[in-house]
């Protein structure tokens, strides 16, 4: 089977990899102070204040749990998406962590939040990413090769 979209693939995870890598990143305090470059959060506190606005009915300890899962979790999917490995299972994952971000940012703040998060593309670009059979230049394509 011919894969037209050795390229595109290639693209989509490493943007979808290093967008969620550098919102570790800066939730971590590894960018800078929050409001310079850009920088949403600038550190922890501030990122689970934000959180806190998404979960209004939980406490700040349950806050900080969620908080840290989806930081994990980001972390996690972006290094898979980058090296290509379990990708369609990493690619789910951002699908479903974005569109639960989605629904409780639109429930919680409006539906512009989702929208200056790019929240809806990273969901539905991740959604495309596991729909796609083959994963040129990955770790997956390695171990499984298949026919191209």
């Amino acid at each position: 089977m011919k894969n037209s979209f050795t390229v595109p693939q290639l693209l989509l995870r490493i943007a979808l990899g290093i967008g969620f890598l550098t919102t570790v990143a800066d939730r971590s305090g590894l960018l800078g102070p929050m409001g310079t470059n850009n920088i949403e959060w600038g550190n922890w506190d501030n990122f689970i204040k934000y959180t806190a606005t998404l979960m209004p009915f939980l406490d700040r300890p349950a806050v900080n749990i969620m908080g840290s899962i989806a930081t994990l979790a980001e972390a996690i999917i972006g290094i898979l998406l980058l090296i290509g490995y379990k990708t369609r299972l990493a690619a789910i994952g951002s699908c479903l962590l974005t569109l639960t971000f989605a629904i409780a940012m639109t429930l919680f703040l409006g539906i512009k939040a989702p929208i200056n998060f790019a929240v809806f593309s990273t969901c539905t670009g991740s959604l495309l990413l596991a729909t796609i059979p083959i994963y040129n230049w990955s770790i997956d394509n390695l171990v499984q090769p298949t026919i191209n």
